[in-house]
Parts: C-alpha cells; sequence; structure tokens
C-alpha cells in the first residue's frame, strides 16, 4: 500500500514532474509507422508525457515530432502544410524541419536574419522493425535504443491500444500472474486442458507462490506451483525501466514479446504490443492447451484475443486505437454468458478483461486503501523500484539505470518445468538475463517430467 503522496509522485508524468523527468531519459515509442504512411502525409496529433504534439513524415522519409503551437503566434501545426522537408504554418508561412529549426520565414523581410533565431521545441525520431521512437530528453546526442528482443527482429509484429488510466495501474496488471487463473480463465477446468500444457497447470493450481528479485534495470518474478509429481512449474516474467514488461507467453527461450506501457499523460496509456515470430514448440508448459471453443461477443466483428475490435479514428489527441468495448458500454458485459460460465467476467477478449479491470479502479487508483496479499510482491517491489528510480535521478541527475546500457534490455521471458524445488531463477539466469543463447538447455528442462 501506497500513501497518497507516493502515489502522487509515482502516477504524475507531465511535464517538469519527478516521474515524467525519468521517463523523459529514454526513448519512447511513439507512433507506428503506417501512422505516417507516405512523405509530405498529412500530419497527426500526437499526445505523450502531457504534452501535445505534431507528427509528420517528411519528403525524403524522415519522422519529425514538433511542438503543438507555432513558435511565432501558437495556432496549430496540425493544419500546417506538410511539404517539401518541412512542416509550414498556414497562419504567417513559418515553416519548420525536423529539428525544429526555422528553415523559412516569408512574412518578415528578405533580409531579415530573425529566422535564425527562432525554433520550435522537437524532440528525435528513430525508425526500427515497425516502431517510431522519440527522445524528449534533455541531451544533445541521444542515447541508444534500448536492445528490445522481438523489436530487434525484422519479422516483429506490432500492434497497440489505448487504455484510459494511468500507466502504473495498467503496467500492474501484466506483472500479476495470479489472475490468470481467475479473470482469464475463471469459468474453465482442469480437464478441459490438455496435460502439460500452461492451461492445465494453471487450472489445476490456481494460487501460485512467487519469487521476486531486483534486476539491473527492473524487476522480475518467478511464479511456481506443482506440475507432475516431482515437478514444478514456472511463470517468469519482467519488469523493465521505465515502462516496458515481457510476459510468461511460450516456453522460456522459444518465444520472444514484449510490451511497452506508454503514459499519454496522468490519466491515459498506450499499450504496446511487439512480438518477434515463434520459432519452436506451439505446444507444452507456457503454450495454450485449452480445449474447445473460445466465447465472443456475438454479432460483433472479432479482432485480437476475441473482442469487439477497435473504434473508427479521430483526429484528436486520444482518437486511435480505442477499443470498442469500454467504461461508457460495461465493455458490452453478458451477464447471461457470465451466468452459464461460458465466461468468468461475461467480458470477451483477455486484454480486454485486463481494461476493465485496470479502467474500473478510476483514472488514477488510490492505493492507499489497498489490502495486499502475498501474491502482490511483485507489484510492491515494482513500485518501489519505480519510485527509487524517480527519486534517485530527482537527487543526482545522473542518467537511470539501462539509459546508456542497451544491452541489459536482452531479458527473456516465459514458462519453464523443473524438478520440484529448484528454483528457476537461480538455474535459468544466463538465459533469462541474456547471458546465454542456450535455448536447447531450457528445452531439456522443459522436458522433465515425472
Amino acid at each position: 500500500m501506497l500513501n497518497t503522496q507516493e502515489n502522487e509522485y509515482m502516477c504524475r508524468v507531465g511535464p517538469g514532474t519527478p516521474m515524467g523527468n525519468l521517463i523523459r531519459q529514454y526513448w519512447i515509442p511513439a507512433l507506428m509507422p503506417s501512422e505516417l504512411p507516405v512523405a509530405d502525409c498529412p500530419p497527426v496529433r500526437l499526445r505523450l508525457l502531457g504534452e501535445n504534439l505534431i507528427a509528420f513524415r517528411t519528403t525524403s522519409g524522415a519522422v519529425g515530432v514538433v511542438q503543438n503551437a507555432c513558435p511565432h503566434r501558437g495556432a496549430s501545426l496540425f493544419f500546417g502544410r506538410n511539404e517539401e522537408e518541412g512542416m509550414r504554418c498556414v497562419y504567417h508561412g513559418w515553416k519548420f524541419d525536423v529539428t525544429g529549426a526555422c528553415v523559412d520565414m516569408p512574412s518578415e523581410p528578405a533580409e531579415s536574419n530573425f529566422k535564425n533565431k527562432v525554433r520550435a521545441r522537437a524532440y528525435p525520431c528513430v525508425e526500427r522493425n515497425g516502431i517510431i521512437f522519440t527522445y524528449m530528453g534533455p541531451r544533445e546526442v541521444a542515447p541508444p535504443l534500448p536492445d528490445l528482443l522481438p523489436n530487434l527482429d525484422e519479422e516483429c509484429r506490432v500492434d497497440k491500444t489505448m487504455r484510459e488510466c494511468n500507466f502504473v495501474q495498467a503496467l500492474e496488471g501484466d506483472i500479476d500472474t495470479v489472475h490468470l487463473g481467475y479473470l482469464h480463465m475463471g469459468h474453465r477446468k482442469a480437464e478441459d486442458a490438455s496435460p502439460g500444457t500452461e492451461g492445465y497447470y494453471t487450472l489445476k493450481t490456481r494460487n501460485v507462490s512467487l519469487e521476486v528479485m531486483d534486476t539491473p534495470i527492473g524487476t522480475t518474478y518467478g511464479g511456481y506451483r506443482p506440475a507432475e509429481e516431482t515437478t514444478d512449474y514456472w511463470r517468469i516474467a519482467t519488469f523493465q525501466l521505465p515502462f516496458y514488461t515481457i510476459d510468461p507467453t511460450g516456453l522460456l527461450g522459444k518465444k520472444t514479446a514484449g510490451k511497452a506501457w506508454v503514459p499519454l499523460d496522468d490519466e491515459h496509456m498506450m499499450l504496446w504490443n511487439f512480438t518477434a515470430p515463434t520459432r519452436g514448440a506451439v505446444e507444452g508448459p507456457g503454450v495454450g492447451g485449452i480445449r474447445g471453443q473460445t466465447w465472443t461477443v456475438q454479432n460483433l466483428p472479432q479482432t485480437g484475443f476475441q473482442g469487439a475490435g477497435y473504434l473508427p479514428h479521430t483526429s484528436d489527441w486520444l482518437g486511435r486505437f480505442r477499443n470498442i468495448q469500454d467504461a461508457s458500454n460495461d465493455y458490452l458485459v453478458d451477464r447471461d454468458a457470465q451466468a452459464r460460465m461460458e465466461s468468468y467476467t461475461g467480458i470477451a477478449g483477455i486484454p480486454e478483461q485486463d481494461k476493465a479491470m485496470n479502467e474500473s479502479m478510476g483514472p488514477i487508483c488510490d492505493r492507499s486503501h489497498e489490502h495486499m496479499g502475498t501474491t502482490d510482491q511483485m507489484v510492491i517491489k515494482t513500485r518501489r523500484r519505480l519510485i527509487n528510480a524517480a527519486k534517485a535521478f530527482e537527487q543526482t541527475g545522473k542518467a537511470p539505470e539501462g539509459v546508456d546500457q542497451p544491452e541489459l534490455y536482452r531479458q527473456r521471458a516465459g514458462c519453464v518445468l523443473l524438478p520440484r524445488g529448484v528454483n528457476a531463477l537461480e538455474a535459468c539466469t544466463d538465459l533469462i538475463f541474456g547471458r546465454s543463447l542456450d535455448v536447447e538447455a531450457t528445452n531439456e528442462m522443459s522436458a522433465v517430467s515425472s
């Protein structure tokens, strides 16, 4: 449980806040290339860390992110002309390049050098395998991009969706392993799952024991439960500063995926999913296993994990990647399906179920009223890690952990079967922390059975 002051400290991300200042030291996923599909295409509104920005793609294909308000008289550059390597304000014709430099000022006398004295606030951008990152920090030379393993793969698949809540409470749901057996699988029984799979072990023992530790750039947990007579089933997952998580989906070392929980402002965030192609087993500990049809919302287009899809994009600051299922329609909860135990929640879609729980806490959860249990260890330790990182940067001004060590992000998560009593965080440490690529060794451990 956090007190009110700590909760505010952790959740506020706007300009000048300690948490906002911390996050600005890191590269931030800002856009997908498809949002700026071609050179000189229309600009888009973008909100990050409580700041309203305009993103555009130049004639040469470079991406610019600049302040919304033209430095001249404050008119929005969203209405500007994206032409010939810059964004031109239509009010008086002032034009800015991707660095924020004013490159043309036609409303001033030809002999004037005033344009050389005016700049728009601009943030550098880099595209890599489906993500356009921006750096909003103070350095003249930006740090290296983090080595997020799935995003290093040229075949990385990327999608995103907005949630109407603070980024921390959504992130916390992702590192809360015990809710899997209830929120997402509460209507299932062990006999519904194939023996030896994620579904089977989770449904056989819904509770979980946790081992949690700090890492150089975050926190890692190992959640374990009995598997067979002499083995334990482990789910290993990670939080990485400032807002990344790696889920325990798939066999450890076989699937590479991650999430970014990017704050748009204090009360809205964008969930990014990035996944490399699965190479290897598609069934086994930590993989699938649920038999039968999956219940879905009726008479609506289906996308993702049986959710109802997305609303049409609009051009406002928060108008993209919004789920049809939201608080205004109670996430399309089907009480009849819930009563029949076709669905534990009556809400279609795994991400949508998470979204409903995250948003139902309010835009910023009041954590001073919580009662935390033993299975909340990862959440507790991660909160403290975030707060301490922001305080350390506030007090010292030194680069936070991971900013200049991109290799530290080469972590893996996943599931593994191990002999009873063996600690997976110790036995698999080199593989988890990217010091070994010995996937086959993990496969052998995963094959252990009674």
